[in-house]
């Protein structure tokens, strides 16, 4: 058992310190071990930390509940991933409210080239699961992953169809791993396993009472490059997670449907005040996510070795539209800003990354 994962959980576990604190926290102290060994004084130093969260922090021992949280982890045969793990997924990892930690189990990829959610009504019609079953066979041809969240309607169908034409298929679930729920897709679930994962940020145990359902959504959202609305009412989880993904700036599709139909409310809705895009078939994906289905892998090229912690700064440097300040690259990698400056100026030895006026550093063109 690590005892930077068993800190890392103990972090999580102490009231008011919350996501943000936690990245602050780590990102000045180093390791979630450092920041329980830091003094009063030096938590109290750092940005954004008060008197009473220091406190807290020094007074806190969960670190017995948090290695039991480890082992019902292992008991189950589930990997527990803290944000800084290199396989912990860098979409959702994006998103400001993303969860410290999640619970992962399967053999899929959570870093897949190229991922796609499908949602929609618990009371799917059969156009809509026709519809599910079409996106996803068109799907098939272009590595894709398929995420949704286990649902009746058309989350299963969106995962059953994944099955059935051979794409990886992961579902964000509310409850603990060994909660699965509805129960009568136990079955998918564990196939999924085989090429695909379940994944949630609840720890083992957790029932998925009606509250975790939302949060859950936001998951659904992050780890995505688009999310595709096939049928939704007025309300429901389906909109929650198509503005949780509009508001992570990713794109949203819906698939029209008959006015005045219930299930068709909320996707012609969110066409109808351009919150979505309009889905009429895989063109329309491959369009607005510039996707080249016609590219033909080229032999890598010569790139110099990088330590992980170089690595990470420079896939947010590539990725970034424009040059970052040194201070914003150290919150988004969770790197302490003393290391950053120092494997910033490997990344411009080795021709990797130019420093720009302003104290900004940017990726060689």
């Amino acid at each position: 058992m690590s005892e930077e994962l068993v800190f890392q959980i103990a972090l999580e576990l102490i009231p008011g310190v919350g996501n943000r604190g936690t990245k602050q926290l780590m990102s000045y102290c180093g390791s979630a071990t450092e920041v329980f060994k830091s003094t009063k004084s030096k938590l109290l130093k750092i940005p954004g930390v008060g008197g009473k969260m220091a406190d807290a922090i020094k007074q806190a021992s969960p670190f017995k509940e948090a290695e039991a949280i480890v082992q019902s982890a292992e008991k189950i045969g589930a990997e527990v991933l803290h944000y800084t793990n290199s396989k912990f997924p860098k979409r959702l990892k994006q998103a400001p409210d993303a969860p410290n930690i999640i619970y992962k189990k399967g053999a899929g990829e959570l870093n897949p080239r190229r991922s796609i959610a499908v949602v929609g009504t618990r009371k799917a019609t059969e156009y809509g699961k026709g519809i599910t079953d079409k996106i996803i066979t068109d799907l098939s041809a272009l590595d894709v992953t398929i995420i949704s969240g286990l649902a009746y309607g058309i989350d299963i169908q969106a995962h059953k169809a994944s099955l059935k034409n051979n794409l990886p298929t992961i579902a964000i679930l509310a409850g603990g791993l060994d909660r699965i729920y509805p129960s009568v897709h136990k079955k998918y679930a564990e196939e999924m396993q085989e090429t695909g994962a379940i994944i949630t940020e609840s720890i083992p145990g957790t029932k998925p009472d009606p509250h975790l359902f939302p949060a859950r959504n936001r998951i659904i959202a992050g780890m995505t490059d688009a999310t595709i609305v096939v049928e939704a009412a007025a309300k429901g989880g389906a909109l929650i997670t198509a503005n949780i993904a509009d508001s992570y700036n990713r794109l949203v599709f819906a698939v029209p449907g008959d006015i005045g139909h219930t299930h068709s409310e909320g996707t012609n809705k969110l066409i109808a005040t351009q919150r979505a895009l309009i889905y009429t078939g895989v063109e329309d994906l491959i369009y607005h996510l510039n996707w080249d289905v016609n590219q033909v892998d080229e032999a890598p090229k010569i790139m110099p070795e990088l330590s992980e912690s170089e690595q990470t700064i420079f896939e947010l440097l590539t990725e970034s539209r424009a040059p970052l300040e040194i201070d914003l690259i150290a919150m988004k990698t969770q790197i302490p800003i003393n290391q950053v400056a120092s494997h910033l100026l490997s990344l411009e030895f080795k021709n990797l990354v130019k420093s720009m006026p302003g104290k900004k550093f940017g990726c060689l063109s």
